[in-house]
C-alpha cells in the first residue's frame, strides 16, 4: 500500500494525471475486498489491485475515460456467472463469483496542463498568477538567458525552439495554450503548427492586436481553408479589464482561462453588469 502512495506523490509532483481506484463496497463473494486500491497512470500502467480478473481489466480501461474527462465518480458492478445474472443498474462483468462490487475512481491531477510559449514579461507574470490556481504550468522559451531568469512559478521550464517543442514533446490532450513569444513571426509559427497537426486545445490564446490577428486569419484561411475550427481560439487574448501592464494582462488571461474551465458561457467586462436592474445601483 505504501508503494501506491509513494508513487502517487511522485507522479503528482511531476504533474502526471493518475487515477486511484478504491473498492468501497462488496456484497457476496468475490476477490475485491473493501479497501483494496489500484493506481493507474496516464500511460495505463498500474500498481496495486482491486481483485484481478475481469473487474481489474475493466477498471484499467475505465481509467482512460477518467483521465480524459478529469472527473471522479463511482460505479457498481455485478460479477455474474453460472446461475447468477445481472440485476438492477449494476454493470455486468463475467466473473463466476456472483457478488457485487463498488469502485470509486478518483482523478488525481492538475486542473489542466498549461503551455506558455514565451517567458517574457507577460509569460512570466501569467505563470505567477496561475501558480496557486491548480494548473500544471510548462513554459517554453528559446532564449536561454530569459528562461534562466525565471523563478519557480512554473512547474517545467524548457529551453528549446517554440515549434521544436511541439514536434519533439507533443501536447497533452485538451490542454490550455498561451502564445506570447517575443515576435509575431514566432507566434504565427506556433499557431500554424497547431493548425497543421490538427490539435484541438481546450483553450488557445494568443497575445496579439486586433489588426495583426485580422491579417493573420486572412492568411490562415488562404492556407488551411475557411473551415478552420477556431471555437477555442482567443485573440486578442484575455478579458477586457482595462489594464495593460504584464501583471494586469496576466490577470485578464487567467480570468479568461478560468471562465473556459468553469464553462461560463456569457461574460461581461464588470461583475456589476450581471446584477439585475443594476442601473439603479450604479448610476
Amino acid at each position: 500500500m505504501n508503494n501506491i502512495f509513494e508513487t502517487l506523490n511522485k507522479l503528482s509532483k511531476q504533474g502526471k494525471d493518475v487515477v486511484l481506484v478504491t473498492v468501497t463496497e462488496k456484497e457476496g463473494m468475490g476477490p475485491a475486498d473493501v479497501g483494496k486500491k489500484m493506481l493507474v497512470d496516464e500511460d495505463n500502467n498500474a500498481i496495486g489491485t482491486v481483485g484481478g480478473g475481469a473487474i481489474e481489466f475493466y477498471a484499467r480501461e475505465k481509467c482512460k475515460q477518467v483521465i480524459k474527462e478529469r472527473k471522479s465518480f463511482t460505479e457498481k458492478y455485478m460479477l455474474y456467472g453460472r446461475d447468477v445474472y445481472p440485476e438492477g443498474d449494476e454493470i455486468p462483468l463475467d466473473m463466476v463469483c456472483g457478488g457485487k462490487v463498488t469502485l470509486f475512481y478518483e482523478f488525481v491531477g492538475p486542473k489542466q496542463h498549461v503551455y506558455i510559449f514565451g517567458a517574457g514579461h507577460c509569460g512570466a507574470a501569467l505563470a505567477k498568477t496561475l501558480k496557486p490556481l491548480g494548473f500544471h504550468i510548462t513554459i517554453i522559451e528559446e532564449r536561454e538567458s530569459v528562461i534562466n531568469s525565471l523563478d519557480d512559478s512554473c512547474d517545467e521550464k524548457v529551453n528549446v525552439g517554440f515549434v521544436e517543442y511541439i514536434e519533439k514533446y507533443g501536447l497533452k490532450p485538451n490542454a490550455y495554450l498561451v502564445v506570447c513569444t517575443p515576435s509575431h513571426t514566432n507566434d504565427y509559427h506556433v499557431l500554424n503548427k497547431v493548425l497543421e497537426i490538427g490539435y484541438n486545445p481546450s483553450y488557445f490564446g494568443m497575445l496579439c492586436s486586433k489588426k495583426k490577428i485580422g491579417e493573420y486569419m486572412q492568411k490562415a484561411n488562404e492556407i488551411y481553408g475557411n473551415d478552420l475550427n477556431l471555437q477555442n481560439f482567443y485573440s486578442p487574448i484575455g478579458l477586457d479589464i482595462g489594464g495593460n501592464s504584464p501583471e494586469e494582462i496576466a490577470i485578464s488571461i487567467a480570468g479568461e482561462m478560468l471562465s473556459v474551465y468553469y464553462k461560463k458561457e456569457h461574460l461581461n467586462s464588470h461583475l456589476r453588469n450581471t446584477v439585475p436592474d443594476n442601473e439603479k445601483y450604479f448610476e
